[in-house]
């Protein structure tokens, strides 16, 4: 399966609603970026996604963004294709 990339806190809700949402669609593994265990990498993420919030998130080489954005993916049924060809 495809590789997954997130950006989290460990206290963050919207971090565990994504994961959540990302393992009923079949990702077993998902790599977590801890932004609050190390500063420089929210540094960096913000450097890459022009964004200051956590999650964010990458399938394969593609910025989904948020929790909300990944949300509305998965409504529209354009996260499962992402998920399957990425």
């Amino acid at each position: 399966m495809v590789s997954i990339k997130m950006f989290t806190t460990q206290v963050c809700p919207f971090c565990h609603r994504a994961k959540s949402l990302l393992h009923q669609r079949g990702v077993q593994q998902i790599e977590e970026i801890r932004v609050d265990l190390h500063p420089h990498e929210r540094d960096r993420m913000i450097q890459i996604t022009g964004r200051r919030t956590v999650p964010q998130i990458f399938i394969g080489d593609t910025h989904v963004g948020g929790c909300d954005d990944l949300m509305a993916l998965d409504r529209s049924g354009g996260l499962l294709p992402l998920l399957q060809t990425a």
